[in-house]
Parts: C-alpha cells; structure tokens; sequence
C-alpha cells in the first residue's frame, strides 16, 4: 500500500465526507493505493455514524472510535499502531489542511529520501493574537531546545516514512513535538514543506488557553525523557554533587576564617551568625536529595521493561 492517512477527529460531523471525497480525489488521480484511518477521539456529536456510513461506501476507509476523549496524541498514536501505507499522512479533520499536498509529501519521502516532512504553514487564517504570536514563539523555542529547525512544528499535516510512526510513541500532549521526538528516535532526516492553510469552514477550535501552559512542560519532558531517560543518575547526580561541593566549600571558609581570626587575636565572630553557614548547609542538604533522587531514578531506570529496548535500523545475517 503506497500511503496510510490517519485522520484524528473530535466533533467533526459535517467536514468528514467532503474531506474523505477530496483525498480519494486527490489519490485516485495520482494512482495511488491507499487507506484513510479515521480515528473518533470520544467524539459527542454524530461523528462515529457518519464514519461508518463512509466505511459502508469505501472499503478504503478505516474507522476506530474511543470511549472517551484522550486527546489528539492518543488518537494519532493508536493511528500508528494500525496503519498499513509506505508512507503515513497525518491531517486534520477541519478541512484546513488541503488533501492536495499528499501527492508531494509522498514524493518527499519516497523520492527525496526523507525521514519525515513537517507542512509549514506560512500564511495562516488565525487570529494572530490568539494562534499566530504564540505560535511563532514556541517554534522558535522548540527549535532552539531541540535542535530541529522548523518553522511549524505543530502543524497537523505530516509525512512520515512508515518505520518512524511504528518506531515512536506519542502520549499525553507530546503531538506538538512529533518531529523532536522522531529525531531522538535516530530519524534525522526531517525535512519541512509550505502548505496551504485554509480558513476553517465547520464548527470552532478545539484547542484552548491551557496550551500554552502544556506546551513548554510537554517540551522539558521530551528534553529529559530523551536525555536522560536511562541514565537519570547522570543528570540528579552531577547537580546534586555540584550542589554539595559549593555548599562544603562555604563550610570550609567558615572554619578557615575561624581559625584566622583566633591565631591573630581577633575575636571571632559567632559561626551561626554567618549567612554563608546557612547557605552552605542548605546546598549541601539539596545536594544530597538531588543524588539521593538520581539514585532512586537509576534503580527504577534498571528495573524497567524498556531499560535495553533500542530502536534497530538494519541488520545483517551472521
């Protein structure tokens, strides 16, 4: 199968045909064999009949429905887990992501040679005060931190080589970051494409204030778990013993200046006056927890299921 496109959706009812007409518009012309999963996450309107209405009418098109809301990463990651397609495409189902990239982004993958291609968004119909600014900024920050340079990396529309989405696990809010968390997975050939942004046509955004909260603690999460994930030891354990070598120095001048004072004949100032004493006590007790915290990390980190589980890019036969 040449392409898999995994749709997540949550109150979409009246966008879901017109979308699944275009894309079977856009493969049949390209002459593409094809399947659109469309994943329900928990949706409250009639979306799951008109899913299977779709189903009855294109044996093409898949459906799963959740219980109950999880989330976009939820959706997208159970998605993975059951597409089929060479290469996988990842849209959303409010009809502003345009089906007419996918012939492109599939060449990007097969042609080029890419890993992934993110879509760029370049002209956008948001509200800027709201989308816009916010979004631009943590872009830059993602790539910063990250070191993945994209202009957009949360947009919806994505391509990926089908070994990556089988090789990543996407959870709570971590669908921003999809490209960060590829590219700790060994794919670092991620490549981006300007899309067609259009403006919404049904129903209202999903998408609240909280993300702005969640975004940057999603980012630190990534940034950790990918570091440091089985090797907590290295992270606790280097500040908790810089922590406590700066608190030990401090104790040492106190006692040094002590002794000073005393060999001259000068009276010495009381020990427990000193703010050093009490700065110096309380980095070596922070210290002290940190490698304590570390150790305990690293005990769990060895006991974990996962703690030799390594993504394997090709083997040979010996």
């Amino acid at each position: 199968m040449d392409v898999s496109i995994v749709i997540p959706l949550y109150n979409e009812e009246e966008s879901l045909p017109e979308l699944t007409a275009w894309i079977k518009r856009v493969v049949d012309a390209n002459h593409l064999t094809y399947e659109i999963m469309l994943v329900d996450d928990g949706s409250t309107d009639s979306s799951w009949q008109v899913i299977e209405n779709l189903v009855k009418e294109n044996p093409n098109i898949r459906g799963i429905k959740f219980r109950r809301n999880y989330g976009k990463s939820a959706a997208l990651n159970i998605g993975f887990e059951a597409v089929q397609g060479d290469v996988v495409i990842t849209m959303d189902a409010d009809l502003q992501d345009s089906p007419d990239e996918i012939p492109e982004l599939v060449r990007m993958i097969k042609e080029d040679g890419f890993d992934m291609v993110s879509g760029w968004k370049k002209v956008r119909h948001d509200p800027s005060l709201t989308k816009n600014i916010p979004s631009k900024f943590y872009n830059w920050m993602t790539s910063k931190m990250s070191g993945v340079k994209l202009h957009d990396h949360n947009c919806g529309l994505k391509a990926y080589r089908k070994n990556v989405v089988k090789s990543i696990e996407v959870y709570g809010e971590m669908h921003r970051y999809i490209p960060v968390i590829a590219k700790w997975a060994g794919f670092k050939k991620i490549g981006e494409k300007v899309v067609e942004h259009r403006k919404r046509k049904f129903g209202v955004t999903k998408f609240g204030i909280n993300r702005f909260v969640n975004g940057p603690l999603d980012l630190m999460s990534i940034m950790f778990v990918s570091k440091f994930g089985k090797r907590p030891m290295h992270l606790f354990g280097s500040l908790g013993a810089i922590l406590f070598m700066i608190g030990l120095v401090a104790a040492v001048m106190i006692v040094v200046q002590k002794i000073y004072y005393l060999n001259i004949g000068i009276k010495a100032p009381l020990v427990t006056s000193s703010p050093i004493l009490y700065i110096g006590l309380t980095a070596m007790i922070i210290g002290t927890q940190l490698f304590l915290v570390g150790f305990l990390a690293e005990m769990i980190a060895r006991t974990s299921n996962d703690r030799n589980k390594y993504q394997i890019d090709k083997k040979t036969d010996v």
